[in-house]
């Protein structure tokens, strides 16, 4: 994580199901939203990271991803082509 990210704020969100939580991770910029599951027992704070962690993922993903060429496929149909 950049220092630049980590001076950014995000919005997360905790949801409790049994055994397990549910946390969203949203950009207010973007509005872009992940989420993750993990054990309740586990922190807050290592679920909030690892939330905002796939947050960063997908939002560097669709800045950096230049390996999509009109060669490799349909441009209009989302995927990989293997």
């Amino acid at each position: 994580m950049s220092q630049e990210d980590a001076a950014k704020e995000y919005i997360v969100e905790f949801e409790q199901h049994g055994a397990s939580v549910k946390v969203s991770a949203i950009d207010p910029v973007t509005m872009t939203e992940v989420s993750i599951v993990g054990p309740s027992s586990a922190g807050q704070e290592e679920l909030s990271r690892a939330a905002v962690q796939k947050l960063l993922f997908v939002l560097n993903k669709g800045k950096t991803d230049t390996s999509r060429s009109p060669a490799s496929g349909d441009p209009k149909k989302p995927g990989i082509i293997v």
